[in-house]
């Protein structure tokens, strides 16, 4: 006799999606096929010589404590050095608090439990990080998209639907957005609309920001723009960091700040889920912050990508017929690329024929919507595979277009 397992599910688990990019990678395996679809950092920008020897120093001088499990709330050493960072750059405030999690993921899970409840609604960009829509949907929340224009989401259209959902009595618990080299579009908030975005929200008592900066960085072109988190003067925003993309994403280190009591709750949270995160490699992060290795890091990680960028552009510019636009990230990891009169989702399987891969745009949304895009990742392949790649994603759109006509 066979357990029917469905019977024993919890309702959270009904809830639970498969990650598309997860399973997309299945076909992306084979050696054959050049991938845009990973959300990956380059592994030639892994400092392995140099964690080679940190390592053996923190086994040295910490092994015991290293080895250990740690507090919840991180490292205390980590957590100092980056609240002192933080503070000069003014992302660490009066009142708030900062906690180390198993990855920036981690982090977006833990702000789901602790803020949703069924039915709740929130608000996403339009097309959205699918990692983090995921993390909010497995706990019966809806999410209500936001338009997106070359300057990220549009706040007259959150203005109009901020209205429309307090008259309706289902005011958004939050608004979730990625303003820097947004994922999946690469696009970046200018500051003047960051300002615009924060003045709206201090209009409505209890909504805050949960500000997903992990491409912040990564700027190879352009101006600075200053983050939600340094600009928020009433203490509305939640800074979700990540060491992952310019360490080592291995290291599954989130960093947390915002208001101590929400963050305390997130602690709690986090307990129950691992008690603590790897003290290990929070040891290795500090040590390699400490000694003065990251502005290197970056200098060499903003070159490369930049180069890549630039390939990759040059060969869309080359390769795609008419009726195919993209997206020009100065920094992150992404473009958005959108394809007039052909469904990605078909596309794909042809694509893969022709041995090239990338995430189709339903992905990113919660409704359906992104039948016409997809995304590429341009900082993981080799910079020949770009090209080739780009030239197989043009021919395979070319021959899709043809079966189209024949339908």
């Amino acid at each position: 006799m066979t357990v029917d397992y469905s019977q024993l599910y919890s309702d959270l688990a009904a809830n639970m999606k498969v990650s598309a990019i997860r399973e997309l990678l299945k076909y992306t395996n084979k050696p054959e096929v050049i991938s845009f679809a990973g959300g990956l950092p380059n592994p030639g920008t892994f400092p392995i010589e140099t964690m080679k020897r940190i390592c053996t120093e923190v086994l040295d001088k910490w092994g015991t404590k290293a080895l250990q499990y740690g507090e919840t709330e991180g490292v205390p050493q980590l957590r100092e050095y980056l609240k002192n960072d933080y503070r000069r750059s003014g992302e660490f405030k009066e009142g708030d608090e900062l906690v180390i999690t198993n990855g920036s993921q981690q982090a977006l899970d833990l702000f789901g439990k602790v803020l949703l409840n069924q039915k709740d609604h929130l608000i996403a960009e339009a097309p959205t990080y699918l990692g983090g829509a995921n993390a909010f949907l497995v706990y019966g929340a809806h999410v209500d998209h936001i338009e997106m224009d070359d300057d990220g989401m549009r706040v007259d259209d959150l203005e109009a639907i901020l209205k429309r959902l307090k008259k309706a009595g289902t005011m958004p618990k939050f608004i979730y957005a990625i303003p820097t080299f947004q994922n999946p579009a690469g696009v970046t908030m200018p500051e003047s609309r960051r300002k615009k975005l924060l003045d709206l929200v201090y209009q409505y008592d209890d909504l805050i920001i949960l500000e997903d900066d992990p491409y912040g960085f990564l700027r190879f072109e352009g101006t600075h723009q200053r983050s939600l988190k340094e600009l928020d003067a009433l203490g509305r925003v939640v800074s979700l960091k990540t060491i992952s993309k310019v360490l080592a994403p291995g290291f599954r280190i989130g960093i947390v700040t915002g208001p101590q009591e929400l963050v305390r709750k997130v602690v709690v949270a986090k307990q129950s889920a691992d008690l603590c995160s790897v003290s290990f490699t929070q040891f290795v992060a500090w040590q390699f912050m400490e000694q003065g290795q990251i502005p290197g890091q970056l200098e060499m990680i903003r070159k490369m990508y930049r180069g890549k960028r630039d390939i990759m552009v040059k060969a869309l510019k080359e390769n795609m017929p008419e009726g195919v636009k993209w997206t020009y990230p100065q920094g992150g990891m992404f473009l958005w690329v959108t394809v007039e009169g052909v469904d990605t989702e078909e596309l794909f399987m042809e694509a893969i024929k022709n041995n090239v891969a990338y995430v189709v745009g339903t992905a990113f949304y919660c409704d359906g919507r992104g039948k016409d895009s997809m995304r590429l990742n341009f900082s993981y392949a080799k910079d020949d595979d770009i090209v080739e790649g780009v030239k197989r994603l043009g021919n395979a759109i070319r021959t899709q277009r043809k079966a189209n006509m024949k339908k």
